[in-house]
């Protein structure tokens, strides 16, 4: 069974690698929308991590490597996301949805000693996957209407890969590192065509990602063996880039010879390429969490990232720094009572918000949502071995009407298992 397990763990990650994932018109910008942390257990208390030190035995906390110091089995955790996205604009008086459902993470965690855990994951980082298209109509000399059309297609998903340790140093004190693997290829196409003309204007920009970076952590808690109540306090920082992201710019005419989309006749006016180190720039964490063992837990954490700059269409276009506030917290009403099931259930709750790197025409694309979650453990799970099926919702609100911008409003569903067991046990008997 556990062979299994592991065959399906890596061939997950093939189909992740494949996915296409649906956004907002807002992922024309950069590297696209951005999916990480897709974790249920994280995103359905408002995405609080950095100070999140799991209670149980079965969960690993990528986030802040250092808050692993009560994980002792082995956890395989597969999850799907279901987004739901309603877009509004004054412009036009425009009105759209979108849905897309996607597998958001997979992960294997186990422990190499009684001080020192290894977990590795894989994610979808962030994606474009839009087509917007504007017409405009104008009259000739002749007074007869053309047709101006714009055009603005993406695609391409950025995944990540990590490999996290964290190692307790005493029963207060632990740190962690992980190690970030960014890969992916990400398309944007600009096309402007006339409807008394077969020739298109295409401006194409190309970025190959292939970037590596470190999260250090660090995290405190105490616990009052008297009255079972504990203070958790964290912190992380990612830094160290290298390698860089590669961009291919190319301004050309053409012209369509059918449906597929072949080109013929085309002329380059323009070709481009840069490279950009600071695509994944400078972030950092800090939280502090406060809660009773085996019972609740709340925390309020504070991200920040430091603003970057991206050629997007041969230009570059600067991204501000980005703020994000966060509150939530888990509730088990009595998980000694196996005679009422819900009493075992772990309810999860959560709100954020969150200032965008985005600032369009004076006005910053600004987000912010309510998080709610439920671990519904398996029939045979205990407090040693909390194993279940996740379940998460967030509700929340990106973007604004002002300047013909574009409002969304999203609704996203995630459902998810936890498999843990002791693995690698030493055989009594022969």
């Amino acid at each position: 069974m556990k062979k299994i397990f592991v065959v399906s763990f890596i061939s997950v990650g093939y189909f992740l690698n494949a996915q296409s994932l649906s956004n907002s018109p807002y992922a024309t910008y950069g590297i696209g929308d951005v999916k990480y942390d897709n974790t249920i257990e994280t995103a359905s208390m408002g995405g609080i991590s950095t100070a999140f030190i799991s209670d149980f035995t079965s969960s690993f906390n990528f986030a802040n490597p250092a808050n692993n110091a009560n994980f002792e089995l082995t956890s395989i955790r597969l999850e799907a996301t279901n987004e739901n996205n309603y877009f509004k604009s004054n412009y036009n008086d425009m009105k759209s949805t979108k849905h897309s459902t996607y597998l958001s993470n997979i992960a294997l965690a186990f422990p190499l000693s009684a001080k020192m855990k290894m977990g590795i994951s894989y994610q979808p980082y962030s994606s474009k996957s839009y087509d917007v298209v504007t017409n405009t109509t104008f009259k000739d000399e002749n007074n007869n209407n053309i047709i101006y059309q714009n055009g603005f297609k993406g695609s391409g998903t950025l995944n990540t890969a990590q490999v996290a340790l964290s190692y307790k140093i005493n029963q207060e004190f632990s740190v962690g590192a992980k190690a970030n693997l960014y890969f992916g290829d990400l398309y944007d196409l600009n096309e402007f065509r006339a409807s008394n003309s077969e020739f298109i204007n295409g401006y194409e920009t190309k970025n190959r990602v292939r970037n590596f970076n470190f999260t250090l952590g660090t995290s405190y808690q105490k616990l009052n063996t008297r009255t079972d109540k504990k203070l958790t306090i964290g912190a992380t920082a990612t830094f160290g880039n290298t390698s860089n992201m590669t961009t291919d710019y190319t301004n050309s005419t053409y012209r369509y010879t059918d449906a597929a989309g072949t080109k013929a006749n085309e002329t380059i006016i323009e070709q481009q390429s840069v490279s950009s180190k600071n695509l994944l720039p400078l972030q950092a964490s800090v939280g502090v969490g406060y809660g009773s063992e085996n019972h609740w837990f709340l925390s309020g954490q504070i991200d920040y990232k430091k603003g970057e700059n991206i050629s997007y269409f041969g230009k570059t276009f600067d991204f501000q720094d980005t703020y994000r506030i966060s509150a939530g917290g888990w509730y088990l009403p009595n998980y000694n009572n196996f005679r009422s099931y819900f009493s075992r259930v772990i309810y999860r709750y959560g709100a954020f918000y969150e200032r965008g790197n985005l600032k369009l025409d004076g006005n910053s694309i600004n987000k912010f949502g309510i998080t709610a979650g439920v671990m519904l453990p398996f029939k045979n799970s205990s407090i040693t071995r909390m194993s279940g099926l996740e379940l998460g919702l967030e509700i929340g609100k990106r973007g604004t009407l002002k300047d013909n911008l574009i409002n969304q409003n999203y609704i996203n569903l995630k459902i998810g298992f936890n498999f843990a067991d002791k693995w690698f046990r030493k055989a009594l008997y022969n």
